[in-house]
């Protein structure tokens, strides 16, 4: 079998996982500020306060940050799956960088992808069951010191 049309088919397994494209017309503009909570990144006993919007129905999943100009510093969005379990991402229509974060349902981080490209369509997977997966600003991940096994807390799951 032709090597590119082994690619394409291995990417059309993927396609219900990633957003419709009938839904991205339907999207087009950024949806308004979600709701906010506290989110806590304990980072080596050093405790990190973030005001995130909670995208919590499959609508407000699918928007995510898409067409957003600006984040304001020390703000995220999370992405609370409940059962916990695997996630893909794409930047598709995303104009921010971003660090995607993959929370294990231990509450602690399990993955950190750092600077995220704009705009890409290529999958960001946690290849585990996750119970959320948080998005902050591009490079925040790294100005902390996050990485897999800091603890989360998040809506009284501490």
């Amino acid at each position: 079998m032709n090597l590119r049309l082994v690619w394409l088919l291995r990417g059309l397994a993927f396609l219900p996982l990633a957003v419709p494209v009938a839904s991205q017309a339907a999207i087009a503009v950024a949806q308004p500020v979600l709701a906010l909570k506290s989110l806590v990144l304990d980072v080596h006993g050093r405790r990190h306060v973030y005001q995130v919007e909670v995208a919590a129905t499959p609508e407000q999943q699918e928007a995510g940050l898409m067409f957003r100009r600006t984040m304001p510093a020390g703000r995220g969005m999370i992405f609370p799956f409940v059962p916990p379990r695997s996630a893909t991402f794409w930047m598709e229509n995303t104009i921010l960088p971003l660090d995607i974060v993959f929370i294990l349902p231990d509450n602690t981080v399990g993955k950190v992808v750092a600077n995220a490209k704009p705009y890409s369509r290529d999958f960001i997977e946690s290849f585990v069951p996750v119970m959320a997966v948080l998005e902050l600003n591009a490079g925040e991940a790294a100005r902390i010191g996050l990485r897999p096994g800091d603890r989360v807390e998040f809506g009284g799951n501490h």
